[in-house]
C-alpha cells in the first residue's frame, strides 16, 4: 500500500465550499495554496445559516483560496496535469470536477453519491436539473477505465456512474410528469421511488427528502421561467 508523502502540502484543492469539504482548510492553508472556483472563496468569506447543519461562520483568512477560477484550470504537479473543470449550478454554484489526467481518476466531489440519494444544495446556486445535466456530461467524457472517486461513497467507475445517472433521470422524470398531472408534495412523497431505488433513501438523504428536494426544485425553474420577460 502506498504511502503518503511526509513533502509540505503545495495545493489544497477544494471540489465546493460545505464545510465537510472545506473543513481543514484552516490548518492545511496555512502551508499550502487553497485552490477553487471564485464562488466557493464567495461563500467561504460569507458564511451560511445550513438550517439543521447549523450556521456556518465565515471563514478565517488561511481557510480562504487564493487561487481561483471562472471556468477552470489546470495544475502541473507530481508529473501529471491536474485539470480542473467548473460544473455550473448543480450541487452548488462552484462546483469542480478534478481530473488526474495521467493517473486516469476524476474526483466529481458532491457530483456523484455512490450508494445514497444526493444531497443538492438549493440554496447555494444547485438546481436538479443542473446537477443531471452535469453528471451526463461527466458520464459522455469519462475516459476509458477511469476510477472515479465521489463526494461520499467508495471508489466507484463507469458502472456506478451509469446506474446514478439513471436515477437521476428516472427521478426528474418521474416528479415532473407527477406535478404537471396537478398531485401535490405530499402525493408524490407517498407514493414514493421505484421499489429499485428504495435502498438509497436508507443514506443520508432519505426517500421523502429526495422527492422534495426534486420537486422544489423543478418549481423553483418554473417560476424562474415564468418570471422570464418575454423574448429574453
Amino acid at each position: 500500500m502506498d504511502k503518503l508523502s511526509k513533502a509540505k502540502i503545495s495545493y489544497v484543492l477544494n471540489t465546493h465550499w460545505h464545510f465537510d469539504h472545506t473543513g481543514g482548510n484552516g490548518v492545511f492553508g496555512r502551508e499550502g495554496r487553497i485552490v477553487a472556483h471564485r464562488e466557493v472563496r464567495t461563500r467561504l468569506v460569507a458564511g451560511a445559516d445550513m438550517g439543521e447543519f447549523g450556521v456556518i461562520p465565515p471563514a478565517k483568512k488561511e481557510a480562504l483560496p487564493v487561487i481561483t477560477y471562472d471556468t477552470g484550470m489546470s495544475l502541473y504537479f507530481n508529473g501529471e496535469e491536474i485539470r480542473l473543470t467548473h460544473l455550473p449550478a448543480g450541487h452548488t454554484d462552484g462546483d469542480t470536477l478534478v481530473h488526474f489526467v495521467g493517473s486516469n481518476v476524476l474526483h466529481m466531489g458532491d457530483q456523484f453519491f455512490v450508494g445514497g440519494f444526493p444531497f443538492i444544495d438549493l440554496k447555494s446556486g444547485g438546481s436538479v436539473e443542473g446537477y443531471l445535466r452535469n453528471a451526463e456530461t461527466v458520464l459522455k467524457m469519462l475516459p476509458q477505465g477511469a476510477k472515479v472517486i465521489p463526494g461520499h461513497g467508495p471508489l466507484a467507475g463507469r458502472e456506478e456512474l451509469e446506474a446514478f445517472v439513471a436515477m437521476l433521470r428516472d427521478s426528474v422524470s418521474l416528479v415532473r410528469t407527477k406535478r404537471e398531472a396537478g398531485k401535490t408534495l405530499e402525493q408524490i412523497k407517498a407514493e414514493g421511488m421505484p421499489e429499485k431505488y428504495k435502498p438509497l433513501g436508507t443514506g443520508y438523504i432519505n426517500e421523502a427528502t429526495w422527492l422534495e428536494t426534486v420537486f422544489t426544485s423543478l418549481e423553483q425553474s418554473a417560476n424562474a421561467a415564468k418570471a422570464k420577460p418575454a423574448g429574453k
